[in-house]
Order: C-alpha cells, then sequence, then structure tokens
C-alpha cells in the first residue's frame, strides 16, 4: 500500500488568537503547512509552529498568500508579477528566519486557487520558491492543484505534488466549491475519513453532482480552522492505520 501525507494549514494565528488547535492538530498529521505572515501568522507562532514540527516529527512547509491579513488570505488580488514575487520570497524568507527547515511549499486560500489557474500567478509563486531552492542548494516541492502550478513548476525544475482535499467540496471539473456555496464544505469525520481510504486505495474523489474524478494526489488535506478538524484527521489516521496504509511524508 503506497504511503499517504496528511497535511493541514497551521500557526494561523490572528492577532496573536491560534484560529485552530496546534497542539492536537501536529500530534496526528505528517506535514504542516506554516503560515508565514501574508495572511495570519508572526515571528511567534512560527517559531512554536518549528517547535512543534520537531516534537512530532512532522515535515513544515510554507503557506504565503496574498499580502492579504484583512480578508485572511481568501480574497483574489492584482498584483503585478515582480510584486507578487517579492511578497512571497519575503513570507518565505519570514518562516527560515523562524528557524523553519521548509521542505515544501503550499499556497493559501486565493493565492491557491489563482496560482492553480493563471499561468501569470503560478510563474510568480514559482520563481520565489525556485530562489530559496537555489540557496538551500536542494529541489523544494510545490504542493498545490492545478495545472497552471504544476507546469510552472515542472517548467522551473521543481518537483510537483499533487493533494487532495478531505473537508471541501468538489465541482465535476475537479475545482473545489466555492467558500459559502452549497457544498463547500463537509463537517462528519466519518464521511472525510471514508472519502481519505478511497482517495488512498481507488485514487478518486466524489463530486458534489456525483461526478467520480480521479486523481493521483499522495498528500490529503484537512483544514484546521474547519471546526470539526481534529476529530476528521483522528478518524482518518484511525482508518488509515486499520486498513494498514502509512502516513507519511514525501519529503
Amino acid at each position: 500500500m503506497r504511503d499517504i501525507d496528511l497535511n493541514a494549514d497551521l500557526g494561523e494565528t490572528v492577532d496573536g488568537v491560534p484560529t485552530a488547535d496546534d497542539d492536537a492538530m501536529f500530534a496526528v498529521v505528517s506535514s504542516a503547512s506554516v503560515a508565514c505572515g501574508g495572511h495570519a501568522g508572526d515571528a511567534v507562532s512560527m517559531r512554536e509552529a518549528v517547535v512543534r514540527s520537531v516534537l512530532h516529527g512532522v515535515a513544515l512547509g510554507a503557506h504565503p498568500s496574498y499580502p492579504d491579513r484583512a480578508g485572511f488570505g481568501r480574497s483574489a488580488l492584482v498584483i503585478a508579477p515582480d510584486a507578487l514575487r517579492a511578497a512571497v520570497a519575503a513570507q518565505l524568507a519570514d518562516l527560515s528566519d523562524a528557524g523553519a527547515d521548509i521542505r515544501y511549499v503550499k499556497p493559501h486560500g486565493a493565492l491557491y486557487h489563482a496560482a492553480g489557474a493563471d499561468p501569470v500567478v503560478a510563474a510568480a509563486v514559482v520563481a520565489a520558491v525556485a530562489d530559496l531552492a537555489a540557496r538551500l542548494g536542494r529541489p523544494l516541492p510545490v504542493l498545490g492543484l492545478g495545472d497552471a502550478l504544476a507546469a510552472a513548476a515542472r517548467g522551473a525544475g521543481l518537483p510537483f505534488v499533487r493533494e487532495a482535499f478531505l473537508d471541501r467540496g468538489y465541482l465535476p471539473d475537479g475545482s473545489l466549491v466555492p467558500r459559502g456555496a452549497p457544498g463547500d464544505l463537509l463537517h462528519d469525520a466519518h464521511e472525510v475519513a471514508e472519502r481519505a481510504l478511497r482517495l488512498a486505495v481507488a485514487g478518486e474523489v466524489v463530486a458534489v453532482d456525483g461526478t467520480i474524478l480521479a486523481t493521483d494526489a499522495v498528500s490529503l488535506c484537512v483544514h484546521s480552522d474547519t471546526p470539526e478538524s481534529v476529530a476528521m484527521a483522528l478518524a482518518v489516521r484511525g482508518a488509515f492505520d486499520a486498513a494498514g496504509i502509512p502516513v507519511r511524508a514525501p519529503w
């Protein structure tokens, strides 16, 4: 049985207040995508994430976003490519300065969706990642969803790792149901665990209209600010353990 990565977005403090139970989530996931100041997080939360990642043996990734703390990075912004590259690079630098051994990069929120669909945005994000990879002297994988981001990463010589979402609804075209629309979020931990097993074993997920979507995702995401996130993550780990599916970071 192939290994599966379980990731969550963590370190998302707003005005010093965490949006999730990071202690509980770090104990369950294999990879943590850590907010690095664009939409949430600060120097303190980044250092705390580094400590937790070491304590629990969790791979730490950077989770940069549009510079949009007011909108939690969920609003699409129009930013010149050079400015966007600089904004992402600054966030990666802040996480590195906090002591992080960055193993991968996953854009957040609106930037995630824009980079997945828009080659210009994807190129700006990947350029910042490639700059960091060059300084580190090793490939730095990009985690995401969308052909534009995959093409940009591979064009820059960076590994691209596709992910799937356990707690978000899918549209028939493989994109996510927009937040606030019917079917955008799943709330039942048992349903999420069943989805995770189907993704791990069959490589498929069911869209809101019943369409079966094939995916080669090897990293599965639970959003930490979903109210049921801890219960979901625990249910997924329990289901994987029972099925003999190893949960391990791919980086």
